[in-house]
């Protein structure tokens, strides 16, 4: 029976409480916790809320008792979530619940069925919406889960602006680490005029049970294991130490034969489609996971899958898991106390180390959990040595330690109890001033200098944080005012604007606008046309990190290798070094645009323009997906790439005008989209499930391969041609050895490239692989039903177009492989 169908009427609290806990007992056969009893009872009362209990005690169910509250009375409810992947995750949870026709969601890069009475969207989302419309928006209650990014230093204003905008909503703040909440709370009360009521202090369902341990973590696990206290998460952090301690493993016997023919039956026909995939299938074959964010979505849900299964015994993994995932975990081992968060390498917070400790045993699965902190390396060596002296003082005397690695910040087990102990830090106050939030005061039609004033001084600051605040809002003013964006006055509205915002004015890609106008600059009889569009979304997107930093890493030994080459001293070499970076394709042009955009728009110099080369890189190279992140020893970030392939996909769709969309564009479309699908089609078949949502049903473990590559006639040729090219290319620099890799299967290896290109080179000197040498002009394709046999014509100095290339592709080949699947024939003259 739906939730909705238990609604009241009329509406009564004790009513709405009665039908909901029977909802959840009968309907979900869930059983409420005191904690939770307590919790639905203040909502349906028309209390504002902030639930601080452990995880595993069932923070989901209240936030549906709140949106059944909400609704019941005929309220919009908004639900908020740090990151996207939470915010649709748990769109389709609400779906089953409530039905399609009442949840939406808005991303920034997704809009479903927005105008629903249950709304799901990230913290950003709700605060420029706040800041828009204030006590007039349409926000009769406010779920914000993992309330701590309150305290995130970049993020944390969105979590804030909502309570300090909206006195006419409820609000629930939902975290398992607030720490004290007392000044939050007083201020929520005083805000909204509601009771704000804080249930906190509860006992887990599920007790902890907390271990320090000397002996090796080879030895800690085998004793995890025999113990029955498996499945145990071992906690690394970093992304490598996790892959290696899983390999390390699979030396031990984790599983049983019969557990090992569970899980092959339970994988089925998955496809582990990249070379980190093919490492994967042997770990969780052996009962061992890896979980971190660089992976595949596709391998980090069959993991998370196969531990909702039991299937696995042991995940090795990063604190990724302790960010809202439901997987049963027994144990938590920590590898350490220490992290490097970006700057320095420093002890875990009290908020860090309870985030992680609590994953460990979940309700409905254990009767307790375990958290085991493995002692130092040295400090467990030292201790083994100690043992073996026995009580000799003499001897114990004379025993040289073992001293900790250079640069080791200190920690033990007097750490460890001390974060046991702790309290969450208490949360502090991030608020930041931006031209967008500025502008989206001043959008609504009021004082926009009392409003502004009242929000920075209203915010949970200190005096000098709020004084910093009212210089940056003055120091904007005067830059929008410069613009010709507002206009002061002596009369009422004082501010105001002499243009009209968008309406999802800073919902969005907030430089997509920009881009369009840098789309307008362009040349379209350019020859570069497509690409230079692509590298102008490429700028407006975040950075992937990793990525920027191999292309970096390279480019560098490149020009190390020139320098030497041209007799550069090593101190001129060092300098000059730092000038080498990433390719930035259009820099310059970019970057004077955007300063000539700002002074008309100038809320776009809250966002940094940031020109890169991926998309443009991997299609100029014309790689594969698994080429690529071979090139640039990216195995580890693979899920990362992905990703980012993914977004310029989406942004390139959605931003570019069809007028600029030229054919060669659209081809690039096609291809990236087909990569991004042949590798790991969960991506976009959640985006696309986003756009057109159906009923959830029961996700099986290996989820349906994608479409067949072979299906999408337009993508399939330009993935031949891609391949093609990617011979020319090496031909190009005359490397026989990797084109030898690629052909030697088919027949063709090094020494047959060898003699045909010594031939070939004894006619022409050069192969041209301008953007003329990859068009489709220079590829003869003549499709049959099974093979496809095509010529790429080798662009040759004279322009005599005389020799070629000769492959065959087999089609069901291709569509096993999810990508084309070339057989080089022979290299000759016509």
């Amino acid at each position: 029976m739906p939730l909705l169908d238990h609604v009241p009427a009329p509406w009564d609290p004790d009513a709405a409480f009665d039908a909901f806990s029977s909802w959840a007992t009968d309907e979900r056969g869930l059983r409420l916790y005191p904690a939770q009893e307590e919790a639905v009872m203040e909502i349906v009362s028309g209390a504002n809320l902030i639930l601080s209990t452990p995880t595993g005690t069932g923070k989901s169910l209240v936030a549906i008792g709140a949106h059944f509250a909400a609704m019941a009375q005929g309220r919009r409810t908004y639900y908020t979530a740090p990151i996207k992947a939470l915010v649709s995750e748990k769109f389709f949870a609400l779906v089953e619940i409530f039905g399609a026709e009442h949840v939406g969601m808005v991303t920034g890069d997704s809009s479903v069925n927005a105008d629903a009475p249950i709304v799901c969207c990230t913290a950003e989302i709700l605060a420029n919406l706040a800041l828009r419309e204030g006590e007039r928006a349409d926000v009769g209650q406010v779920v914000m889960d993992e309330f701590h990014f309150y305290a995130d230093p970049q993020r944390g204003w969105a979590w804030q602006v909502p309570l300090l905008t909206l006195p006419q909503a409820q609000f629930v703040l939902m975290s398992a680490t607030l720490g004290d909440v007392t000044r939050i709370a007083d201020d929520l009360s005083a805000r909204t005029g509601r009771e704000t009521a804080v249930v906190t202090g509860v006992e887990r369902p599920v007790p902890l049970h907390f271990e320090y341990a000397m002996t090796p973590v080879h030895e800690t696990i085998d004793e995890l294991l025999s113990t029955q206290r498996a499945p145990v998460y071992v906690v690394h952090f970093s992304q490598a130490a996790a892959l290696e301690r899983a390999q390390a493993l699979t030396s031990t016997k984790v599983i049983s034969r019969e557990q090992r023919d569970r899980i092959a039956d339970a994988i089925g026909e998955f496809r582990f489609t990249t070379r980190f995939g093919q490492t994967l299938s042997r770990l969780v074959r052996s009962g061992i996971g890896v979980h971190h964010a660089g992976m595949l979505p596709k391998y980090r849900r069959l993991v998370e899958q196969l531990a909702q299964q039991g299937l696995l015994r042991v995940i090795c993994g990063t604190d990724t898991l302790g960010v809202g995932i439901n997987v049963p975990i027994r144990t938590v081992l920590l590898t350490g106390l220490t992290k490097f968060d970006g700057q320095r390498m420093r002890q875990l917070t009290a908020r860090e180390f309870h985030q992680i400790a609590g994953r460990a045993g979940r309700a409905g699965f254990d009767t307790a959990g375990t958290v085991v902190a493995q002692a130092p390396e040295h400090e467990a060596e030292n201790a083994k040595q100690l043992a073996k002296l026995g009580d000799d003082p003499k001897k114990r005397r004379k025993l040289v330690r073992r001293k900790a690695p250079e640069g080791f910040v200190s920690w033990g087990e007097p750490s460890f109890q001390r974060l046991i102990a702790a309290d969450p830090e208490p949360l502090q106050s991030q608020m930041q001033v931006s031209h967008s939030m500025l502008l989206n005061v001043i959008g609504r039609g009021g004082d926009a200098f009392v409003e502004m004033r009242d929000l920075i001084r209203a915010s949970h600051g200190d005096w000098r944080s709020h004084l910093a605040l009212e210089r940056r809002a003055l120091a904007i003013v005067k830059t929008l005012r410069a613009a010709g964006v507002v206009e002061v006055h002596d009369t009422a509205p004082r501010v105001r604007l002499t243009v009209d915002l968008p309406p999802h004015f800073a919902l969005n890609q907030p430089l997509s606008p920009f881009a369009l106008a840098a789309i307008d600059m362009l040349e379209p009889s350019s020859p570069t046309h497509a690409l230079d569009v692509v590298s102008i979304i490429e700028a407006t997107l975040d950075d992937p990190r990793p990525i920027l930093s191999q292309q970096q890493f390279l480019a560098r030994g490149e020009a190390v290798a020139a320098m030497k080459a041209e007799g550069i001293e090593y101190d001129e070499r060092m300098e000059l070094l730092e000038d080498v970076t990433h390719p930035k394709p259009l820099d310059e042009l970019l970057t004077a645009a955007l300063l000539v955009f700002a002074t008309s728009q100038p809320w776009v110099r809250d966002f940094a323009l940031s020109p890169k080369s991926v998309v443009r890189d991997m299609w100029e190279r014309a790689m594969t997906f698994a080429d690529y992140v071979q090139h640039y020893a990216l195995s580890r970030s693979e899920g990362l790439v992905l990703r980012y392939l993914s977004d310029a996909y989406r942004a390139i769709r959605q931003t570019v005008p069809e007028e600029a969309k030229s054919e060669d564009l659209l081809d690039l479309v096609e291809w990236l989209g087909e990569v991004v699908r042949q590798v790991d089609s969960s991506l976009l078949d959640e985006w696309e499930q986003l756009m057109h949502p159906t009923e959830p049903g029961e996700a099986p473990i290996a989820p349906p391969p994608p479409p067949s590559v072979v299906a999408n006639a337009r993508a399939f040729r330009i993935l031949v041609r891609n391949a093609m090219f990617r011979r020319v290319q090496l031909a190009a620099l005359d490397r026989v050895d990797a084109l030898g890799e690629l052909d030697a299967a088919a027949g063709f290896g090094a020494a047959a490239w060898g003699e045909a290109l010594d031939a070939y080179y004894a006619e022409h000197g050069a192969i041209g692989t301008g953007a003329d040498a990859r068009s489709s002009r220079m590829l003869d394709v003549d499709e049959g039903a099974q093979t496809w046999e095509v010529q790429q014509i080798l662009a040759d100095p004279a322009g005599d177009h005389d020799w070629r290339i000769w492959a065959s592709i087999d089609l069901a080949a291709s569509a096993e492989a999810g990508d084309a699947v070339v057989r080089v024939t022979r290299v000759g003259r016509l």
